[in-house]
């Protein structure tokens, strides 16, 4: 169990929608819930940002049945309704790291703020995936704000985590319409029905991108939104973070489109396919992981001119910066030795592979420091058979195997 790891799922329980029960329970419930989350953040060291939703967790907060814009039925569905929507609107103001723009899009939207969640979880599960063999990779510090060092650095890993938490918002979002989940939104059918020269005909429920895109611009983008509107009092209405911040958030956007595909099926006597309907959807999120993976390792450095556009820093010829590109301002640590203050966990004690020459090989994620090897003893089933009927019976394989950490 990681630490922090019990508060986190009492939160997670006092976040998820109230059954129908009388108004005074749910109130009761509601208060507690709200102090429970406002005591655990209360004693949080740094303020949290809206990506440690996809370490808590949150549950629909309110009842589909009792939705935002559905007509009640009775008075007392109509005081159920206020009551929930109520407490919706109570634990968007409580949710850590949220900035005011993002509460306001979560009482507007209470049960979005789940695919929020998801998305963040998402994000994070293919961040440390992508990144499981290099010296970082993708440490979230779970009692503090998530990725805390790595947010502030402005780094490739900064822009990365950017572009992939907002992909996976715009991700779980689209997903949630075209499941039904969200009373806002369904599927895309814009082109329902239509035909087109090639004899197929556009049906199905194509996935939603324009309001997942549209809700990740409203939610994700508003803390830099924010931070701008801030400085335009000043002398200075932009700067290179927040741009780069804004540029890695759409080019996370820009992946999901880039790779959405046509799904489609026949109709026809016999299985022939005389009549297609086809539809849009979304790529599988490790597709969209894949990509931003890539496009880290070829990241553009950048600087701010006049702060208001990002620039190629050191190119004597400017070229026009892609969408789709990632950009950061600072170049990163080698992360080679442990550095607290700079968040840097080091590698010492990760495990290496002494055969490879990728960055999970021990030359490189040691840094040159060399590596210990111990023999570790594995049991596990082998040799597995069927036997009927009905149970499988397998054998227990003994092997040794050498491990090699990191010095």
């Amino acid at each position: 169990m990681m630490p922090g790891s019990v508060k986190r799922k009492r939160i997670l329980t006092y976040i998820s929608r109230p059954r129908r029960r009388k108004g005074m329970d749910i109130l009761k419930a509601v208060v507690f819930g709200l102090f429970i989350i406002s005591s655990y953040i209360s004693t949080t060291d740094a303020v949290s940002s809206w990506m440690y939703l996809g370490v808590v967790g949150v549950s629909p907060l309110v009842d589909q049945d009792m939705g935002m814009g559905t007509p009640p039925q009775s008075l007392a569905d109509q005081h159920q309704s206020d009551i929930s929507i109520s407490y919706a609107h109570s634990v968007c103001a409580a949710l850590p790291g949220l900035v005011s723009r993002q509460i306001e899009v979560c009482q507007s939207h209470p049960n979005a703020i789940q695919s929020v969640s998801n998305g963040a979880r998402r994000a994070i599960h293919q961040c440390q995936y992508q990144f499981r063999n290099e010296r970082w990779n993708c440490t979230a510090i779970e009692d503090k704000q998530i990725f805390e060092y790595t947010i502030e650095r402005g780094s490739k890993e900064t822009a990365f985590i950017y572009a992939v938490t907002s992909a996976g918002v715009v991700h779980a979002v689209t997903q949630a319409c075209s499941l039904g989940n969200l009373t806002e939104c369904s599927c895309d059918m814009r082109r329902q029905g239509r035909s087109t020269p090639e004899g197929w005909k556009w049906g199905g429920c194509s996935d939603n991108l324009r309001y997942g895109i549209s809700f990740s611009r409203q939610f994700v983008d508003a803390p830099e939104k924010t931070l701008q509107a801030t400085k335009s009092e000043g002398k200075e209405s932009k700067n290179a973070r927040n741009l780069m911040n804004l540029h890695n958030n759409e080019a996370g956007r820009k992946a999901i489109s880039n790779l959405m595909r046509m799904q489609c099926r026949c109709h026809g006597v016999s299985g022939s396919c005389e009549m297609k309907t086809c539809w849009r959807t979304l790529p599988p999120f490790n597709e969209v992981g894949d990509i931003l993976k890539q496009k880290y390792e070829h990241a553009i450095q950048v600087a701010g001119r006049n702060n208001e556009k990002l620039l190629q820093k050191k190119k004597r010829h400017i070229t026009p910066l892609s969408k789709s590109d990632l950009v950061h301002i600072h170049k990163s640590p080698n992360y080679c030795v442990e550095d607290i203050k700079k968040g840097v966990l080091g590698t010492s004690g990760r495990v290496c592979n002494k055969t490879s020459t990728g960055p999970d090989s021990c030359d490189l994620l040691c840094c040159g420091r060399g590596y210990n090897t111990q023999v570790v003893k594995q049991v596990e089933r082998c040799f597995c058979k069927f036997v009927w009927c009905c149970s499988v019976k397998c054998k227990t394989c003994v092997t040794m195997m050498d491990v090699h950490t990191c010095k």
